[in-house]
C-alpha cells in the first residue's frame, strides 16, 4: 500500500526554490480518504483540485516535479494530477480539513483534505468498482450518516442544476439510490431536478 506521507514530504523538497509563497493544495479522491482515516489501497494518482493559486506556473512546478512519469512518481508508484475546479461534482462550499500533522514538516504548501462526506458525494458522479469500494469502506467506518449524505448531496446537485452539467445528474441520483438501498439499507431520498431534465 501507499505511503503517502513520505510522497508529500518529497514533493515539498523538490519545491524548494521553485514556488513564489507557500500554497494550500487541496486534495481530493481516496488519497483524501487515506489520509484522514485507517483507510489503504492501490491509487496511481493523487487529485488536487485546482483552485485561483494551483493554476498556472504554480501548476506547472507542481506536475514538473511530482506529476506523471516523474522520478517522485516512480519512486512512490504515484503521482500529482490537477484537476480543474468545475470537474467533481462538489457541494456548496466544499468542505476542507487541513492536516496538521503533516502539514508541520512542509515548507512550500499545506495539505488541506475534502471531507469524507464530501467525497462520497463527489463519487458518485463516476460511480466506478473502486469508487463503491471507497464508499463501501467509509460506511463500513460508520463516516457516512445517511441524513447528512443526501443534505451535501443536494447541495451538490443545486450547483450542477445550473448548466448543462444538469443532464448528468438523474444518473448520479440513480448512484446515490444504489448506495442508499445496498449499503446503507436505507429507503430512496426523493432529489429534486429541474424540470426540463430527462431521466433516461
Amino acid at each position: 500500500m501507499l505511503d503517502l506521507d513520505p510522497f508529500f514530504r518529497e514533493i515539498d523538497v523538490a519545491l524548494r526554490g521553485r514556488l513564489a509563497a507557500k500554497i494550500e493544495l487541496r486534495v481530493l479522491g481516496s488519497v483524501a480518504l487515506m489520509l484522514q482515516t485507517d483507510y489503504a489501497r492501490g491509487t496511481r494518482d493523487g487529485d488536487v483540485l485546482e483552485t485561483s493559486i494551483v493554476t498556472g506556473e504554480t501548476k506547472d512546478a507542481l506536475l514538473a516535479v511530482a506529476g506523471s512519469g516523474t522520478r517522485i512518481h516512480k519512486r512512490h508508484g504515484i503521482y500529482l494530477d490537477v484537476v480543474a475546479g468545475g470537474l467533481p461534482f462538489l457541494p456548496h462550499s466544499p468542505m476542507w480539513h487541513k492536516l496538521s500533522y503533516l502539514n508541520a514538516s512542509l515548507g512550500t504548501f499545506s495539505v488541506a483534505v475534502l471531507d469524507v462526506i464530501d467525497v462520497v458525494v463527489s463519487k458518485l458522479k463516476r460511480f466506478h468498482a473502486s469508487d463503491r469500494a471507497d464508499v463501501q469502506a467509509m460506511i463500513d467506518r460508520d463516516l457516512v450518516p445517511h441524513d447528512r449524505l443526501v443534505t451535501r448531496f443536494r447541495s451538490a446537485v443545486d450547483v450542477f442544476s445550473g448548466d448543462a452539467r444538469a443532464e448528468e445528474l438523474p444518473r448520479y441520483v440513480r448512484n446515490l439510490h444504489r448506495v442508499e438501498r445496498d449499503m446503507l439499507g436505507a429507503a430512496a431520498s426523493a432529489i429534486e431536478l429541474p424540470g426540463w431534465i430527462e431521466d433516461d
